[in-house]
């Protein structure tokens, strides 16, 4: 990874929170830590990173608050993806855009879909479209097909996370991953290079991310693609640590350019950073 004395450098996909918060009443984790915006701040930069994007976990629902608060407290570093419940109001929404909130994120893993195309959907969608935000989807790839194309054509700009999150068993065979890197000709898809140890046995994070990066890098190039830690690694910390994280992009990436457009130009411009955050 670069210093910062090179330039900007965004971590796309992190976490914070504390112990004690209102947890949402379905959930896949319950934390037993916390992750501070300060040990997060250090983070940064430790590994010469100068931007960060916060992701609202899952475990707090649509309780944005905490976030928000984070958000206020570093308004140049770093930019956030809320959780919201498409009942919102304007108000709410224009709330979050003002604490720098560039994004909503639908984490669907172990939930059933949600049919983007009712009513109520779509008008969260048009106002989402309307500040300019994009939708973020976590969701395993063979269920890709059944939802990006209600995003798409409901004119989202569309975030996958974690490599498009291929089965461990199939990884880049799995056809819901052939189907992520056929949306590349949309021009409003964009990936996350995240969380290998999402997709692959811990020991294969490098080599194997390194073969779906080579394939996401051909089909999407580098302006379609970004890097995030998934610090503080949730259910995962005894596979993977920030250092071990920031190895894996060297491991992905050779070519100088292709890690630059990956870590500053992409990111930059999609989470609507500006002005020097030093």
């Amino acid at each position: 990874m670069p210093p910062s004395a090179t330039g900007p450098a965004v971590d796309t996909h992190a976490h914070v929170f504390r112990q004690g918060l209102a947890l949402a009443g379905t959930r896949r984790h319950t934390p037993d830590y916390d992750a501070t915006l300060a040990e997060y701040l250090a983070l940064l930069d430790s590994h010469g990173l100068t931007q960060g994007v916060l992701v609202q976990p899952s475990f707090l629902g649509t309780d944005n608050s905490f976030l928000v608060d984070a958000l206020r407290a570093q308004p140049e570093r770093l930019r956030g993806v809320a959780v919201v419940d498409p009942a919102i109001t304007d108000g709410e929404l224009h709330a979050l855009a003002a604490a720098g909130v560039v994004g909503v994120r639908l984490n669907l893993i172990g939930l059933p879909l949600p049919d983007v195309q009712a009513p109520a959907w779509r008008h969260l969608l048009d106002r989402v479209n309307a500040l300019g935000w994009h939708v973020e989807i976590h969701v395993q790839a063979a269920r890709l097909a059944d939802i990006m194309p209600a995003l798409l054509q409901a004119g989202c700009r569309v975030v996958v996370d974690h490599f498009g999150r291929p089965d461990p068993a199939l990884g880049v065979s799995d056809p819901g991953f052939a189907y992520l890197l056929g949306q590349a000709d949309s021009g409003r898809v964009w990936v996350k290079l995240s969380a290998p140890y999402r997709n692959w046995a811990a020991p294969a994070c490098g080599a194997s991310g390194r073969v779906a990066t080579q394939q996401l890098l051909q089909a999407y190039t580098p302006a379609r693609l970004m890097w995030g830690s998934d610090w503080p690694h949730t259910e995962h910390r005894h596979l993977a640590s920030y250092p071990a994280a920031t190895q894996w992009l060297d491991d992905w990436i050779d070519d100088p350019a292709q890690r630059r457009a990956v870590l500053a130009d992409t990111p930059l411009q999609l989470f609507q950073f500006s002005g020097d955050p030093q």
